[in-house]
């Protein structure tokens, strides 16, 4: 029954029939075996929260709180938190750190960024399996080109939400350098008007959102927890490592020395403020100078060939014509 099973396989799929064939049978297997190891008993005491947050709801309270908390769109996969987020409290917030980074503060940031990896991972793989499937069976199929075009789709899609963060966070760090000197000077005209940093920071949030919203967030979350009552300093230092900028750092270092050693803020952000704009200018030269370089490549490859050809090639063709005349060389 074996050997007729295998020269049906081998007849319809090729040399590899059986080999597909064992492994769409074991996909099968994780696909069925994955909801019973993922499943996961409800806790009773919130069973008992949420049948009491229901009945409130339906006499018509509390229905607005109800709703908050519908906003999250992890929360769904929070009875799988255990396989979706690193068990290791280092690795765990080093993941969180980035997301944040990336401009993703929601609780379940973590837990979508792992199943992201899983489902487009196990996706693009049997997409993968799927292509190899149909073309690449034949007579003689090549195994490194099979293991290939079904392994690589697999891994594309596992790291894609990596790269996907990565460049968000470039994009964020990009937009929070850009608009971090405007924001400086704005903040020294608030303070030299009398306005407390407090009150300064709140007013520079609102007024950059329209230009640099990363940068504002950041400004809007220091207020919030200033006014929750958490320590100036601490907050100041949580905004550094939210944000990844040197820049940034920078100042929240400037602001921190000036509070603990009692000098003016409103100096402080004078001569900082100064040195941001110098900086920009800077980076703004660094760009116009590397140009030409940059520029040199695509200068050879669209205008050296058009010029070769409009000098050279008259004589070619002469050339050609005066051997074809006298019959060839």
């Amino acid at each position: 029954m074996l050997e007729s099973v295998n020269g049906i396989l081998v007849q319809y799929l090729g040399p590899l029939g059986p080999v597909l064939a064992v492994g769409f049978l074991g996909a099968i297997l994780v696909l069925v075996t994955l909801p019973v190891l993922l499943r996961k008993e409800q806790d009773p005491l919130l069973k008992l929260k949420e049948e009491r947050l229901g009945r409130k709801s339906a006499d018509g309270e509390d229905g607005r709180a109800t709703a908050l908390r519908q906003d999250d769109p992890g929360k769904k996969l929070e009875r799988f938190s255990q396989y979706l987020e690193p068990q290791d409290n280092a690795e765990l917030s080093a993941i969180r750190l980035k997301l944040i980074q990336a401009g993703y503060r929601q609780k379940s940031s973590v837990k979508i960024f792992h199943f992201a990896q899983f489902a487009l991972g196990l996706g693009l793989l049997f997409v993968g399996v799927f292509y190899t499937f149909l073309f690449g069976g034949g007579e003689e199929p090549d195994v490194t080109k099979a293991a290939l075009t079904t392994l690589v789709p697999g891994l594309c899609g596992y790291y894609l939400p990596k790269y996907w963060v990565d460049k968000r966070i470039e994009k964020r760090q990009e937009e929070i350098t850009n608009g971090f000197p405007d924001s400086l000077d704005l903040m020294l005209v608030c303070v030299e008007a009398g306005q407390g940093l407090d009150q300064a920071i709140i007013r520079v949030a609102h007024e950059i959102r329209a230009g640099f919203p990363a940068l504002a967030d950041e400004f809007e979350m220091v207020a919030f927890e200033i006014k929750a009552g958490k320590d100036k300093i601490t907050v100041l230092k949580d905004m550094s490592e939210r944000c990844g900028v040197g820049d940034v750092t920078s100042f929240v270092t400037v602001l921190i020395q000036s509070q603990s050693f009692g000098t003016s803020i409103a100096d402080a952000l004078r001569v900082y403020a100064s040195e941001m704009r110098d900086k920009r200018v800077m980076r703004a030269e660094e760009k116009a100078n590397v140009l030409p370089t940059k520029l040199t490549l695509g200068t050879m490859m669209f205008t050296v060939p058009p010029l070769l050809i409009i000098l050279i090639g008259p004589s070619m063709w002469s050339i050609y014509e005066s051997l074809s005349q006298r019959g060839g060389p």
